[in-house]
């Protein structure tokens, strides 16, 4: 069954710098090329992502022949993908194009969630540009500089993965992207195909915030989904946008399927998100209401240590302080010294105005 409750879109949460840390965080299904070619399957893995609740499911979109020269090494796990050169692993799922993703786009529409797709050449971003709200760039492409302007040149938002990135590399990056007027979110990512969770730091998060306070922070994550934590962690830590790898198998060979999540798994993210709401809470600093008998019963008040005549002047060694807090704040001893008791006060006896002079 499909969900109908992925309303939130996400130009409004690139465009709103002001959402609270624990609003509820955007998550991009990278559905990538794990359709292997198959329009059925692609649909399915549509269907699946907005049945976990994700809010967007997200494509690649690239020619084997455009993205990668024929001498281009592998960088994967051999043993989980056996392809030992990029162009040839890219020729395997490069069939899809402009008739297949206008297709899946407005398949979209029906399943209740937003379409996206990776562009990796100049064509198809301008067949993906009628077809998506936003643009999302690879980190390998993050100083591609030249196709970076190119895409900011649409005027739409762009999400920018800054694996395996220096700061200078990212800030260079940005001031482009700043420079065009293009709203921005830029993602936390560990370009290593799974990333060990020692590997994941995503306290980055923290310093993208703090280095880049004009754009919105996400994270796209590699670590195997195993609990759903490192997500989950990541949007505690600030990041409003979640991206992970998605598909319908996890057991299947090769490619993405391996590190990513399926809509289980993202059913087991939003059950730990609605827990961690009501951990979270608000976050502004007050007193609560069920807090009250405490500040009632477990502060303190001034009380005699001693019998007080009326008269007396009373002075630091006639008070103590002991809980219930039902008369005068140990905060107030300064104006209590000094006064005259008004009536004859005993020993243990919690002071009150009314008592004093």
């Amino acid at each position: 069954m499909i969900s109908k409750n992925n309303v939130v879109k996400i130009n409004n949460v690139i465009n709103n710098k002001n959402i609270l840390l624990n609003s509820k965080p955007y998550v991009i299904a990278e559905a990538g090329v794990n359709h292997e070619g198959s329009i059925d399957l692609a649909k399915r893995l549509i269907d699946e992502a907005s049945e976990g609740g994700a809010q967007a499911i997200k494509f690649q979109t690239y020619k084997a022949d455009t993205i990668a020269s024929k001498d281009s090494p592998y960088y994967w796990d051999l043993s989980k993908e056996p392809t030992r050169s990029q162009h040839e692993l890219f020729k395997k799922y490069d069939k899809f194009w402009k008739k297949e993703f206008e297709q899946l786009a407005k398949y979209c529409e029906t399943a209740n969630i937003e379409f996206m797709s990776t562009p990796f050449d100049v064509e198809s971003a301008k067949f993906l540009n009628d077809l998506m709200p936003v643009f999302k760039i690879s980190s390998s492409d993050i100083t591609n500089l030249p196709f970076i302007e190119f895409m900011c040149d649409f005027n739409k938002p762009i999400i920018l993965s800054t694996g395996a990135s220096y700061l200078w590399e990212i800030q260079q990056t940005v001031e482009l992207i700043e420079k065009k007027g293009n709203e921005l979110c830029l993602m936390h990512c560990v370009l290593n195909y799974p990333t060990p969770n020692e590997h994941a730091n995503i306290a980055m998060i923290k310093d993208i915030s703090n280095n880049f306070p004009k754009a919105v922070t996400g994270y796209s994550d590699h670590t195997l989904p195993e609990s759903m934590d490192t997500c989950l962690y990541a949007w505690i830590l600030g990041a409003k946008i979640i991206e992970k790898h998605f598909t319908h198998d996890k057991s299947l060979p090769g490619n993405d399927h391996y590190h990513a999540m399926d809509k289980e798994d993202l059913k087991l993210f939003w059950k730990k998100v609605k827990h961690a709401e009501v951990l979270l809470g608000q976050e502004k600093i007050t007193s609560l209401p069920s807090e009250e008998p405490a500040r009632k019963n477990a502060r303190r008040s001034l009380v005699a240590s001693c019998d007080i005549s009326a008269g007396t002047k009373i002075d630091y060694n006639h008070l103590t302080w002991k809980r219930p807090a039902h008369g005068i704040s140990p905060r107030e001893i300064n104006n209590v010294i000094g006064k005259k008791a008004l009536f004859d006060i005993k020993e243990d006896d919690i002071l009150k105005w009314k008592n004093i002079d």
